[in-house]
């Protein structure tokens, strides 16, 4: 499984990305986590927001900080 954190760094971007490693690693899921911080990259998804989540390649969450648990179930759903 691959997971990337879209966002050219700002706080919440950088947040984001800490929640998902610590999820990752806490729950033992198999995934790479990858940050994506060029801006074209960021808008060939689509997005215009930041953070973004892109999760085996499908946008699944952008413009905000999702709970966990949204988080989990995603990344279960994409299993």
């Amino acid at each position: 499984m691959n997971i990337k954190v879209l966002g050219t760094g700002c706080a919440k971007c950088i947040a984001l990305e800490k929640k998902i490693r610590e999820l990752v690693s806490q729950n033992s899921i198999d995934a790479e986590v990858t940050k994506v911080t060029d801006l074209q990259q960021i808008m060939s998804y689509g997005i215009m927001m930041t953070p973004g989540i892109v999760i085996n390649e499908k946008v699944v969450s952008f413009g905000k900080i999702p709970k966990d648990s949204e988080i989990l179930a995603w990344i279960n759903g994409a299993k």
